[in-house]
């Protein structure tokens, strides 16, 4: 959003920050999170504590207690997103996103931080990794929740080392696909609404995470490995599975041409197979799933696998839809990071990193609704309308077949 935009939108974010100070015990922890957000909303090149201190005109260290010191519940503030998501931005196909991301750092202190692959570099470097629940409604989403991915080896075994960074004794090493899982729960526990999830291999390809999904009631569509093994419908009698990257040699379904979303540097056009199929895990109960297998026009060394408990009526183009909405999360870090300055944090304190996740996900609630509102007065559109009738709104991605020509 232009600077210029937000800098007329003070009245709005006053009135939007009230709707968390309830969370918040005393006047001045309340003037610090207007400032904070307003720090977090600026055009600082740097948006961490001192410089959002220093622009504000207050003294640094109270800004740096009050993330790390003062009374207030950042838990009972997360929640209250969540409320208000529920509220405002509820959709019958609303679609959960989660992903992990890198939040590169210097030296040794920062909770969590060591050498291993960071998304924002591309390599493995020395960062903190966050594992977060998205939300997508049409155009609108954002941040429900975050939690820290804490290192086996170098954190969660040095005992002595996470307390002197203030990390309690209850917080332990989970792998991240159990993260996710547990974002979810608590999300859907507090009453969010989430038809779908979709995720990247990373989560996709454990059972015990898809069955999770599955049992709290919200359909999949998940990437998953080349070598996911499994059988086709009326082969069950076969002794071995077959991974999905060699499920045919000759024949099997037709490919559909799909353009699945129009970006900057052209539509993006993938050939798709769908087939009903049973991975190993599900062999016993005999449950099929969906199967798509997508392979990139311009690019045919890009193929997808995806697996989907969906139902086995479910239209393809509801499938793909789904499938390729993760850039919405991918889209959402961009935010978080360029524009309310998520991989700026550089305190040394569990609490303080925790406090700044939720607070970066109040900061980007307020940047969507404000971005929604301007766009729907703008287009004199009324968006809640469109939402409450289940219509697919997003800008960006447009799941359309492609006549039969153009997959010559």
């Amino acid at each position: 959003m232009e600077l210029e935009v937000l800098a007329s939108l003070r009245p709005e974010l006053e009135h939007f920050a009230r709707r968390f100070d309830d969370c918040i015990k005393t006047r001045p922890s309340r003037a610090h999170l207007r400032t904070y957000m307003a720090g977090q909303l600026s055009d600082l090149p740097r948006k961490s504590v001192e410089p959002i201190a220093l622009q504000a005109g207050v003294a640094p260290r109270t800004l740096q207690e009050f993330l790390a010191f003062h009374r207030w519940d950042d838990r009972a503030m997360r929640d209250r997103v969540q409320e208000i998501v529920v509220r405002d931005h509820a959709h019958p196909e609303a679609i959960g996103v989660i992903d992990e991301t890198g939040l590169p750092k210097k030296g040794d202190k920062t909770p969590g931080v060591q050498r291993q692959h960071c998304g924002a570099t591309g390599k493995t470097d020395n960062c903190v990794v966050t594992v977060h629940l998205g939300y997508v409604a049409g155009d609108f989403h954002a941040l429900l929740d975050g939690d820290l991915y804490l290192p086996e080896h170098t954190w969660h075994e040095d005992r002595r080392r996470c307390r002197k960074a203030g990390i309690p004794d209850t917080v332990v090493y989970r792998p991240k696909w159990q993260i996710g899982l547990e974002l979810v729960q608590g999300a859907v526990k507090r009453g969010v609404f989430m038809k779908w999830l979709c995720v990247d291999e990373l989560y996709g390809r454990t059972f015990a995470f898809r069955q999770g999904v599955t049992e709290l009631g919200i359909a999949y569509v998940v990437e998953v490995p080349s070598d996911t093994r499994g059988w086709l419908p009326g082969r069950l009698s076969e002794r071995k599975p077959r991974p999905v990257s060699r499920l045919w040699r000759r024949g099997g379904p037709s490919w559909e041409t799909w353009k699945i979303k129009t970006t900057h540097k052209g539509a993006a056009v993938w050939r798709v197979r769908a087939v009903r199929f049973c991975p190993t895990e599900e062999r016993i109960a005999g449950e099929e799933q969906w199967l798509l297998i997508a392979r990139n026009v311009l690019d045919k060394n890009e193929v997808k696998y995806f697996l989907s408990d969906a139902p086995a009526d479910t239209p393809l183009r509801t499938l793909l839809y789904v499938a390729f909405s993760r850039w919405h999360i991918e889209q959402i870090f961009r935010q978080a990071k360029n524009e309310a300055g998520l991989d700026h944090y550089e305190g040394r304190s569990y609490i303080g990193l925790m406090r700044h996740l939720v607070l970066t996900s109040v900061s980007l609630l307020y940047l969507a609704e404000q971005r929604q509102r301007l766009t729907t007065e703008k287009g004199g559109a009324t968006s809640r309308s469109s939402r409450s009738a289940g219509r697919w709104r997003s800008s960006s991605t447009r799941v359309s077949p492609v006549p039969s020509v153009a997959a010559s």
